[in-house]
């Protein structure tokens, strides 16, 4: 993803983006490069949005290509009963900054959980956000 140059002063609307897993849960993307760690929220780059923030900050300056690599596993379900919640590892620009972490429950605006698999979707969010190289492969994990 490449986010692009703002003139506005609020940082959640520079370069905002996100990637929705299953409609559910949003990796967020926002143009965070140069905001010190102690200033870094749950909405800035990386985080899963308003839930957690990534461990580690790597955004690069605005006009740059960056990666995200998502290892997802969704939330597993008995019937209607969660039973497990969903997982993800998460490396952004080749830094590990979510390692196997279980997602509590739906960021934002994401879709109420439940057992019915959803897609993944490129967040529109009026910002000029740019997607190249999107791969989405199925792992096998078994029971």
């Amino acid at each position: 993803f490449n986010v692009n140059t703002s003139a506005d002063d609020e940082r959640e609307r520079r370069g905002n983006s996100g990637v929705y897993l299953q409609q559910r849960y949003e990796l967020q993307i926002l143009d965070s490069f140069g905001v010190a760690a102690q200033d870094y929220t749950a909405a800035d780059c990386g985080s899963l949005y308003r839930l957690r923030k990534p461990d580690q900050l790597v955004s690069r300056p605005v006009g740059e290509w960056q990666t995200f690599d998502l290892a997802f596993r969704a939330a597993r379900f008995r019937g209607d009963e969660k039973v497990e919640p969903a997982r993800i590892t998460v490396l952004h620009n080749g830094v590990r900054i979510h390692d196997d972490v279980a997602i509590a429950r739906k960021t934002g605006a994401g879709m109420a959980e439940g057992p019915e698999p959803r897609p993944i979707r490129l967040q529109g969010h009026h910002n000029r956000v740019r997607f190249r190289n999107v791969w989405v492969l199925e792992l096998e994990l078994g029971p």
